[in-house]
């Protein structure tokens, strides 16, 4: 009698473990590449305007996704019942800057640009202070023994080798981000304002001649948005210059800086909507992605099907599959809030205002972070492994539960090929550093970026709906759907075993 007892319990958990798997694969087809696409040609349309940051745009595109979640009932995530949380932005129209080095005239754009945003002021000095590479670290710091507050700060690109050969910081061939790009630019002046200093120089040609012209056609288009709050903050003056004006620098007794700002405030809006947790209300599952885009050029619309389209009306097919449980009495235990971020295009603006200024839920209850841009193409750079493949980036770098539950759920559902190149925040790329997740990241919450990498029509004109791959990007939706749906059931929350760096 024991045993048949045993064998009656252990067919009812059975049955009940299997009715789970068959009801989350059930909600898990509704996602399907038809309504995707009819999402999708709706969102990317040129009515849309390429969802510019604060322009109509972008106006159309926030109205669409509150009205689409209120048909779905699914509820605002805000305690008002406002499905927007308003970001306040300021558009930062290009300054208009003079310099003079020992009474030498120095152009924009020919000797050098600006690279910070500061308020309108003239500076004469000739307290200037070298400082080699500009690097402070553990390993190796220009700024010892050095004073640099309220000074002139010159520095230049790259960073210090072995005699071998070998990076210094690193101890091998590989650079650090003191030497990577942009970020080496963001790290030395961010250095150098931390240390106080009142304008800083990078001399870097091979940076220069990468970014002056990107700034000039960018400038010509109009200026660029950043966050209100952080406009003026500790203001400096921050500069990178070509080698020539660099020269005089190195040798120069006095430097006059005439820097001319204007900026406008802007109006913007993250969309967040949420379905409550049945049994852990007040634990958090944020799956996110951009509603903007880059908006209007020369008259054309820069449609970004891709960039964010797909991810943007993944998430809400993935949304819809959470409410229909819902509505069948098996919502999720945890909560789970879809969040549309604004101003990603702009540098992750409205991510950054939602985790540093204004999250919606505490970041010490939010769980993980799934995070999709750009999820519908294929990368014609890869030319090897499956058609059926997506880029997962940061799985593993905060919560190995995270990123075992990922494999799991893609093992037992969706059969993708899990492709990891990009899972480097070393990558010259710097995808890791790229979208909305990493403002979650650095906040020490679990985080998956799903990417198809980049194609031919990125940020152009030609990035619209007709090139999606409609049956990848129902793949992929599913798997993000799979693996949110199991982080929003499981009895305990990912663990973070791992530190942000």
């Amino acid at each position: 009698m024991k045993h048949h007892l045993l064998v009656l319990l252990f067919t009812i958990v059975s049955l009940q473990v299997f009715g789970q798997s068959q009801t989350q694969e059930t909600y898990a087809s509704s996602i399907t590449a038809e309504e995707l696409k009819e999402k999708l040609y709706i969102y990317a349309s040129d009515e849309f305007e390429g969802r510019e940051t604060g322009l109509r745009g972008q106006k159309i595109a926030v109205e669409y996704l509150r009205e689409t979640y209120k048909k779905l009932g699914v509820d605002a995530a805000k305690e008002d019942g406002d499905y927007f949380q308003n970001v306040p932005l300021v558009l930062v129209n290009p300054p208009k800057v003079s310099i003079n080095i020992d009474n030498i005239p120095f152009k924009y754009y020919q000797d050098f640009i600006s690279t910070s945003d500061a308020e309108t002021n003239t500076i004469n000095t000739d307290d200037i202070v070298l400082v080699g590479y500009g690097i402070k670290d553990q390993q190796y710091n220009d700024y010892k023994e050095l004073e640099v507050s309220g000074k002139i700060v010159v520095a230049i690109g790259g960073e210090p080798k072995n005699e071998d050969g070998s990076y210094l910081i690193s101890g091998s061939e590989e650079i650090s981000k003191w030497s990577n790009g942009r970020q080496a630019l963001r790290s030395k002046q961010n250095t150098a304002k931390e240390m106080g200093a009142k304008a800083f120089f990078l001399i870097d040609e091979d940076l220069f001649n990468r970014y002056a012209p990107y700034y000039k056609a960018r400038d010509k288009r109009g200026g660029e948005s950043n966050l209100a709050l952080d406009v003026n903050e500790e203001t400096m003056y921050g500069f990178l210059v070509s080698k020539s004006m660099g020269d005089v620098l190195l040798k120069t007794k006095s430097v006059e800086i005439n820097y001319n700002q204007v900026s406008e405030p802007i109006s913007s809006e993250n969309v967040a909507a949420m379905i409550k947790g049945s049994e852990k209300p007040n634990e958090y599952i944020i799956l996110s992605a951009h509603l903007d885009h880059v908006g209007m050029h020369d008259g054309e619309v820069f449609n970004g099907a891709d960039d964010d389209g797909s991810g943007t009306v993944a998430i809400l097919e993935i949304a819809e599959a959470f409410k229909a449980a819902q509505d069948k009495g098996q919502g999720p235990k945890r909560s789970v809030i879809f969040l549309h971020v604004t101003a990603e295009e702009k540098g992750l603006l409205g991510s950054q205002y939602y985790t540093d200024y204004d999250p919606i839920v505490p970041l010490a209850q939010t769980v993980s972070n799934l995070n999709i841009d750009m999820i519908g193409r294929t990368d014609p750079k890869r030319t090897e492994g499956k058609r059926n493949y997506i880029y997962l980036i940061g799985s593993d770098k905060l919560s190995t539960d995270l990123h075992n539950i990922s494999e799991e759920m893609n093992t037992k559902y969706t059969n993708i090929e899990l492709d990891y190149t990009y899972n480097d925040e070393n990558d010259p790329n710097r995808f890791y550093y790229r979208s909305d997740h990493y403002n979650f990241a650095k906040n020490n919450i679990p985080i998956i970026f799903y990417f198809n990498g980049t194609h031919d029509d990125y940020h152009k004109a030609t990035d619209t709906p007709d090139k999606i791959e409609y049956d990848l990007l129902e793949n992929r939706t599913r798997l993000v759907f799979h693996t949110a749906w199991e982080l929003a059931n499981r009895d305990d929350a990912v663990r973070v075993d791992k530190a942000a760096d």
